[in-house]
C-alpha cells in the first residue's frame, strides 16, 4: 500500500509544472502546425495549377508530367485534399473538336445532320465551348441517325477528372508538429487527471494519517 507520503511526493512532482505552461506550449505548436498546414495546400495548389497551364498549352506529354508531380505531392503530403480534384477543361475541348469534325465529314439519309446543328447552334453560342457542344448533341438526337454521332461526340467528362488521395499523417514538418500537439494535449490531460486522482486518495483513504 502506498503511503501518504508517497502520494503527497507524487502531486508535489505533477504539480512542478504548470497547466498554463503546458497550455501556452500547445498554443505555439498549434499555430506552427497551421502554418505547415497551410504550407501544404498552398504547395497542392501551385502543382494543380501547373496541370492546368500544361493542359491550355496543349502539350499532352508535359501536362502528364505535371499530373505526375501532383499526384507525388498529393500522396506524399497530409492537408492536400484536391476537393473535386483536377479537371482537364482544355483537353476536353480539343477532343470534343477533333471528334466533331470527324462527324462533320459524316453524312446520311437526311444529308450531312451535323452541318445542320451547327447552322442551329453557331449564331446562339461561340464555336466549341461547352454550351455549344451540348447544343450540338441536342440538334443530333432530333434525327434518326443522329443517335451514332451523338455517341461519337459525346466524350465522358470523367476521364479527364484527376483526383488524388492525401493521406491522414505525413512525415513531414507538418505531420511532426500535428505529433507534438498531440503528445503535449495528452501531457495536459495526464497532468489533470493525476493530480485530481491524487486529491482523492489523499482526501478519502488517508484522513486518519
Amino acid at each position: 500500500m502506498v503511503d501518504k507520503k508517497q502520494v503527497q511526493r507524487n502531486l508535489s512532482q505533477l504539480q512542478r509544472i504548470k497547466t498554463w505552461q503546458l497550455i501556452i506550449l500547445l498554443i505555439l505548436a498549434s499555430f506552427v502546425a497551421a502554418t505547415f498546414l497551410r504550407l501544404n495546400n498552398i504547395g497542392m495548389v501551385e502543382r494543380r495549377e501547373a496541370v492546368y497551364a500544361a493542359d491550355i498549352a496543349g502539350d499532352d506529354k508535359i501536362t502528364q508530367g505535371r499530373l505526375y508531380d501532383l499526384q507525388r505531392y498529393v500522396s506524399a503530403h497530409m492537408n492536400t485534399n484536391m476537393g473535386k480534384g483536377a479537371f482537364l477543361m482544355a483537353a476536353y475541348n480539343r477532343d470534343k473538336q477533333s471528334l466533331m469534325l470527324i462527324a462533320q465529314a459524316s453524312s446520311g439519309p437526311n444529308g450531312n445532320i451535323y452541318k445542320k446543328a451547327q447552322d442551329v447552334c453557331a449564331p446562339q453560342y461561340s464555336n466549341w465551348s461547352p454550351a455549344y457542344v451540348e447544343c450540338t448533341i441536342g440538334e443530333l438526337a432530333k434525327y434518326p441517325a443522329g443517335s451514332s454521332l451523338n455517341s461519337t461526340v459525346n466524350v465522358s467528362p470523367d476521364l479527364y477528372l484527376h483526383v488524388y488521395t492525401s493521406p491522414l499523417w505525413s512525415p513531414d514538418f507538418a505531420g511532426w508538429s500535428v505529433l507534438v500537439c498531440v503528445v503535449i494535449l495528452i501531457m495536459i490531460i495526464i497532468r489533470l487527471t493525476g493530480v485530481i486522482i491524487l486529491k482523492i486518495l489523499l482526501r478519502k483513504h488517508y484522513k486518519s494519517i
